[in-house]
């Protein structure tokens, strides 16, 4: 048994106090920017485009970006929520992230302030680090319209042997055997692609100290999980539902290894059948073309359809 105190009862269902956060057009611009959009697609990049509009997954950088449009320092960001109860006070050095979904509720306004309502939804004792659950609704707190919902899976290491649950498996959604991928679009990121993402909220210095990152396991910096994460969402909406954001419904996915900067992000779409007949589901993952290595698994989108019934 690890000497680390968790009380599992305490810890699920707190509720952290609600986050004030904000952006305007240009933090929309520079997140599509830093995921890969060209010029091609002003309808993300230039604010007098009659149909611009923020690229869906925007809302993913806002817990740790809050309501400021400066750098920040991460530790403090990481830890903005307060301790949670029931657990010890957790070393951002010691987090990984393992999951990461977002569902659209209502279209996302162009510019505004919100709050980010977050609350614990498990945790599990996986041996060898706990596995932290978190769900944050975006909502408007004037009007309690809720925006997206956010599911962040959070993996610390050292954390675990305390006797709590294991927790159950999740979904698994694999490429249909046999099949060939419905799409496939091969995305290069940039040697500086890490040092251009950060500027969306995430200033946690392994994505930047060339002095930090050997300290960890990493050759160099890495790149962004969300980062790659919006690489491969882009790729889906522009591929399978006509470049059109109001078609995106969902996203969830797996962080299974590091991306480098200057690596190529090879995503691999497929659609499948799911239980709504107007929706388009997408099961995908994205390897580091170079390094031939899987580095987003168990994807699944959600996308709605132009006129009704799924044409797979």
């Amino acid at each position: 048994m690890s000497k680390i105190s968790v009380d599992v009862n305490k810890a699920v269902g707190h509720r952290f106090p609600p986050q004030k956060v904000s952006y305007n057009k240009r933090d929309l611009i520079l997140y599509a920017l830093s995921i890969g959009i060209k010029d091609d697609e002003l309808n993300y990049l230039y604010e007098l485009d009659k149909n611009f509009t923020p690229f869906p997954t925007y809302p993913v950088v806002l817990e740790l970006k809050g309501d400021s449009s400066d750098v920040n320092l991460f530790a403090e960001s990481v830890n903005s929520g307060g301790p949670i109860p029931g657990l010890p006070e957790l070393d951002p050095k010691n987090m990984i992230h393992g999951e990461q979904t977002i569902e659209i509720l209502n279209p996302l306004p162009t510019s505004g302030e919100f709050e980010i309502h977050g609350k614990v939804n498990g945790v599990y004792d996986k041996g060898s680090g706990m596995l932290l659950e978190r769900v944050n609704t975006m909502i408007d707190p004037k009007t309690g319209k809720e925006y997206c919902v956010m599911t962040v899976q959070s993996f610390i290491i050292g954390y675990g042997g305390f006797g709590g649950p294991k927790g159950q498996k999740g979904p698994s959604y694999q490429p249909p055997k046999g099949k060939k991928p419905d799409a496939i679009d091969a995305s290069p990121t940039g040697s500086n692609q890490a040092l251009l993402y950060r500027l969306s909220g995430d200033y946690n210095p392994l994505h930047a100290d060339p002095t930090i990152a050997p300290k960890v396991g990493f050759e160099r910096p890495i790149l962004h999980g969300l980062c790659s994460f919006g690489f491969a969402a882009h790729a889906i909406v522009k591929h399978l539902a006509n470049n059109d954001s109001k078609l995106f419904k969902s996203i969830s996915v797996r962080f299974t290894s590091p991306v480098y900067p200057g690596d190529t992000l090879e995503t691999y779409m497929w659609k499948v059948p799911g239980d709504n007949p107007n929706e388009t589901n997408v099961i995908f993952n994205t390897k580091a073309k170079e390094r031939d290595v899987i580095v987003l698994a168990n994807g699944l989108a959600v996308l709605k359809n132009v006129g009704g019934v799924a044409k797979l």
